[in-house]
């Protein structure tokens, strides 16, 4: 299993050496790519390398997480040179924005030619077992990074720039992607990728121990669903198709809730691949690293002086008070939240919390501490020894199947099936311990449980907001207008070292100046240097200008 997860650099190499900027028009490749794929592990490597970009700072690592600041569920923790992401007024060339679309678009472009050169090879012999899992994986990775791109900038009357090699029966001429009219065109393509992948994976269960972490087909289904949900903002008969995704990932490929809460956060390889699993970033710590180093941003700044945590991203009160309505002490919040004198396991010790890291919140999240109980936890392999890079041994989540049976409920709630979406969060309140819900599901308890269980993970509850502000259901929209347009608070303690200090609850004390949501803020508008170089090809995003 430590082999192929990790993606080493050597594949990052590859991937870095090779690929342009998003519009810049000069070819794909160089020297080296001109006799690429005569053997397996080339395409191995190859592939490998696209999967690298989605696990660097640059994206899951941390970058992506930044824009979650304007919610409420989150505070920064340390002031940064971007406040325009907290704040709403969106510049487009705030350092994260930039460095994500860059770094998407060089996915893009990679995927783009390992499809090409395979699609090639294909027409001329039979592609190995490797070959055709490689050429899946590529189209996968296609449309996860179009997809992190098409809902973050992409409108109903405007669409993002995409362009598949495969389509230029002379080959791609390496000009500017045309930008798509819609993103529902967008979304097309995505989904026609994913069924491309689909045609050439395999299931996980057909991966040996060295490769689960592979794309797999239960993984394509699921980013279809999360595509037809998003779709759905323009379209609502797209819900229609998110059940259906659903309904296919519990009956043909037979994803379930996990046993517990904690199992999908689990620094126990034997966990790890669970019926809950379902698209992961996976870590394996120890000296080599590999996989997102969230845990150890999110970790108290110098971890009381054991290791090297960054003290960022940090929860907010009102997300604890938000989650402290299923009760005082209940298993989500304790395993999801750090609050003053909580008890907790670290580096081998029982310590009682308390926070002095940069400006204050008066919590941490805890999802992702696991790796962190044990004694020993770096030579042992939990955490990464390089406390400048700090991976840690968890299956970090990109998509879970509680998210799915979440979408899944908000699909039924929309559809006019209120009795079936309370079933689904039922499901997920019972596997939390937590009382079901004892009347017929409404938009409300969407709300409450989409933001509960998946705090503090990747699934952008900030466009969740921005999507159902969008929306034509007043109660989702109600409340989505309410987290949109509050000032985070956090709590301010008399003592920062006093686990029983007092404290106050306050607004957060940096970025102060939050302006009033408006529908056109669903979307970024693009970088003013993409804009520059399209020569007028890339239209900037409506109210931006």
């Amino acid at each position: 299993m430590k082999k192929n997860i990790l993606f080493f650099a050597m594949s990052a190499a590859l991937l870095m050496s090779s690929c342009s900027d998003f519009l810049d028009v000069q070819p794909e490749g160089d020297a080296t790519t001109t006799t690429y794929f005569t053997n397996d592990l080339q395409a191995i490597d190859a592939v490998d390398a696209l999967y690298e970009r989605f696990h660097q700072e640059a994206v899951y690592g941390r970058e992506l997480f930044w824009e979650q600041g304007a919610a409420c569920d989150v505070v920064w923790g340390k002031t940064r040179d971007f406040p325009t992401l907290a704040t709403l007024k969106y510049t487009g060339d705030e350092s994260p924005l930039r460095t994500i679309f860059d770094t998407m678009y060089k996915v893009m472009a990679r995927s783009n030619w390992v499809i090409q050169q395979l699609l090639n090879k294909e027409k001329t012999t039979t592609l190995t077992d490797i070959e055709k899992r490689s050429l899946g994986e590529a189209y996968f990775t296609r449309g996860w990074a179009h997809f992190l791109i098409a809902y973050r900038y992409g409108l109903d009357v405007q669409g993002v720039p995409f362009v598949r090699y495969e389509d230029f029966e002379s080959g791609y001429d390496n000009s500017i992607p045309p930008q798509q009219a819609s993103v529902v065109d967008n979304y097309k393509l995505i989904i026609s990728d994913m069924d491309k992948a689909m045609e050439y994976l395999p299931r996980f269960e057909e991966y040996g121990a060295d490769d689960k972490g592979r794309a797999h087909d239960a993984a394509a289904v699921a980013f279809k669903a999360k595509v037809y949900a998003y779709w759905a903002t323009w379209d609502a008969t797209q819900w229609n198709n998110v059940i259906s995704m659903v309904n296919e990932l519990e009956t043909t490929y037979g994803r379930d809730l996990a046993n517990t809460y904690a199992q999908s956060f689990s620094s126990d390889f034997s966990d790890w691949w669970n019926k809950e699993y379902i698209w992961t970033i996976p870590g394996n710590g120890g000296s080599q690293g590999g996989g997102s180093e969230f845990p150890g941003v999110i970790l108290e700044n110098k971890a009381w002086g054991k290791y090297n945590g960054w003290g960022q991203n940090k929860p907010s009160y009102d997300i604890y008070e938000e989650m402290l309505k299923d009760g005082i002490g209940n298993d989500r919040l304790v395993r999801t939240v750090l609050e003053y004198g909580q008890e907790f396991q670290f580096l081998g010790e029982t310590r009682t919390f308390w926070s002095t890291s940069d400006i204050e919140s008066g919590f941490m999240i805890n999802k992702y501490m696991d790796p962190f109980k044990h004694e020993d936890a770096a030579d042992k392999g939990y955490i990464n020894t390089n406390g400048d890079w700090p991976t840690a041994r968890v299956n970090f989540p990109v998509i879970r199947f509680a998210e799915m049976l979440l979408f899944r409920a908000e699909a039924y709630l929309m559809t006019n099936q209120a009795d079936k979406a309370t079933l689904d969060l039922n499901r997920i309140r019972t596997r939390a311990n937590l009382v079901p819900l004892s009347g017929t599901a409404t938009m409300t308890d969407l709300y409450h449980e989409r933001r509960c269980e998946l705090a503090f993970e990747f699934t952008d509850h900030l466009f969740d907001l921005k999507r159902w502000h969008h929306s034509g259901n007043a109660e989702i929209k109600a409340l989505a207008a309410a987290e949109l347009n509050a000032r985070p608070r956090v709590r301010h303690y008399a003592d920062r070292q006093n686990p029983a200090s007092t404290c106050v609850i306050a607004e957060y004390e940096d970025y102060k100046d939050k302006t009033t949501y408006q529908d056109y803020m669903m979307v970024f508008p693009y970088p003013a240097n993409q804009i520059t170089k399209s020569n007028g090809k890339l239209k900037q995003n409506p109210h931006y200008d």
